[in-house]
């Protein structure tokens, strides 16, 4: 004789599984934007401060050697990632960036930014074949043009985001600005 099956009342039915499912879903397809805004957001940020510590680090070892220094950037053609590099200027320089040890900018996320090169918060700079410098004199004074270099997203490169570091100053004085501060 065989007992009679009872019918499970433990656990999801395949339905509510798939409803459950269905909806993280959602939430994800939904939220999925404002992430990647905000991740745009912390690249261009950190791409910004390592600039401006690039340039710094050029204008303190000028004051120290007492020497011409310089902070030059570049999107690598090949890998299209955005580089740079600091190193003293010899008198036999043939022409902008000639010493430089090329290191990535924000490291692995380098290809997610770029340098704007036109419109009005394009990189003003002195630039020579795509590569943008700054120097600065023994005394930490720049030598040369004053400029601005102005990152975005290499993504989306006509939205508004945008983080720029401006040598604003002869005497060297740098700043951060963003959006449309640096349209200025």
């Amino acid at each position: 004789m065989q007992l009679p099956r009872e019918k499970s009342s433990r656990g999801y039915t395949l339905l509510e599984f798939l409803v459950v499912i269905a909806i993280a879903a959602i939430f994800c397809a939904i939220s999925a934007p404002g992430w990647m805004a905000f991740l745009t957001m912390q690249r261009l940020q950190v791409a910004q401060a390592q600039a401006i510590s690039v340039m710094r680090e050029a204008q303190i070892n000028a004051k120290r050697e007492k020497r011409v220094w310089e902070a030059c950037f570049r999107q690598n053609e090949t890998e299209r990632k955005v580089q740079w590099s600091v190193h003293p200027v010899t008198p036999s320089d043939s022409g902008t960036c000639a010493n430089a040890r090329w290191q990535n900018l924000i490291d692995a996320d380098a290809n997610q930014i770029a340098i704007a090169n036109s419109g009005s918060a394009r990189s003003t700079m002195f630039n020579r074949n795509g590569m943008y410098r700054i120097q600065f004199k023994y005394k930490g004074w720049v030598n040369g043009q004053l400029g601005k270099i102005t990152f975005t997203s290499s993504a989306n490169p006509n939205r508004g985001i945008k983080r720029c570091v401006i040598v604003s100053t002869l005497i060297g004085a740098m700043r951060e600005a963003d959006d449309r501060e640096c349209d200025r």
